[in-house]
């Protein structure tokens, strides 16, 4: 089972477990709301397009009111357990883990990290760290791209990492955005990835750089 398909899994079993009414770190959203949100991007061609596109975003929340009335939480549940539907592009061969790994990762740890008692940081292994951290330097700009600050992201060592030599470039830096003023966020690429989803509240990341610096990233709406 790859990543994808088991984050999946998991956040399915915690929303049983959790009920309809849960919060989550998503704002507004309740897990009920999580549930249609992940229905209506894999199967509805209609309401999808405004998750992305901001200007349509009062049809997806109108299609997102519908999934809800339509089926019983119970029944959503199950349904995003199953899978995309065989006419959903996400069904496709060879979608699976480069269009669900972060989507469902993160909303796993929307929901885990969220309310009074949040649940800790999970050990996630190296090979999905590695995965995560070859993502962050794909799409970091993108990440990133509303920053008013340079971004440099800096992974911690795994355990089996080879020592950097003095002076050599540091393989596990990455420069995302540059700018006058720098910021240098260190973390475990799943962390670093929450970060930049917007989850920077509750992602276990060091931030290190000029105060005012800082917060101009802090305030940067990041989740979108």
């Amino acid at each position: 089972m790859t990543f994808a398909k088991s984050e999946r899994a998991e956040l399915c079993d915690l929303l049983d477990k959790l009920g309809p009414d849960a919060p989550t770190l998503c704002s507004g959203w309740t897990t009920h709301d999580l549930a249609a949100h992940l229905w209506i991007r894999e199967t509805d061609p209609v309401g999808a397009p405004g998750i992305l596109a901001r200007p349509l975003s009062g049809l997806t929340e109108r299609r997102m009111a519908e999934a809800r009335q339509r089926w019983e939480y119970s029944e959503l549940v199950e349904r995003i357990r199953n899978g995309p539907a065989r006419f959903s592009v996400f069904a496709f061969p060879g979608v699976d883990e480069p269009a669900n790994t972060t989507e469902y990762f993160v909303h796993h740890e929307d929901v885990r990290r969220a309310g009074d008692e949040p649940m800790p940081a999970r050990d996630l292994g190296e090979e999905t760290e590695d995965w995560m951290w070859r993502r962050l330097k794909l799409m970091g700009r993108a990440y990133f791209r509303r920053s008013q600050v340079g971004v440099i992201l800096e992974r911690l060592p795994s355990a089996s990492a080879k020592p950097v030599a003095p002076g050599a470039d540091n393989p596990n830096a990455l420069r995302v955005m540059s700018g006058r003023q720098i910021v240098t966020l260190v973390g475990q690429p799943s962390e670093l990835l929450l970060f930049a989803h917007g989850r920077n509240t509750v992602a276990e990341v060091k931030v290190v750089g000029e105060p005012e610096a800082i917060d101009l990233l802090h305030t940067t709406d990041l989740s979108s």
